[in-house]
């Protein structure tokens, strides 16, 4: 079981962090630093992270109030999975 937690663990650990690195891409992406029209490689890796990230911001999103353009699911999400994380370490062992 404990072997299970750590895994579990483990993934909410890259989880957060492609939640990270996907709000960083889509700042580049939304402020022309980077070009994902011309460069077909960078396109794909922005389409990855968009679509491992964006069911469960999109589900947050319909419960938080719009900030007027200000997007904060990711970093509630991020709190979310830090609470998730937490418990596993403290009640699995």
């Amino acid at each position: 079981m404990q072997s299970f937690l750590l895994l579990i663990d483990q993934a909410i650990g890259l989880y957060v962090w492609a939640l990270i690195i996907a709000v960083i891409l889509s700042w580049l992406t939304a402020f022309n630093v980077i070009n994902t029209q011309a460069n077909r490689f960078i396109f794909m890796i922005v389409d990855f992270f968009f679509r491992i990230t964006e069911p469960p911001l999109r589900y947050m999103r319909r419960f938080i109030p719009n900030l007027g353009g200000i997007d904060i699911s990711p970093i509630l999400l991020i709190l979310l999975l830090v609470f998730a994380r937490n418990l596993i370490r403290e009640y699995g062992g």
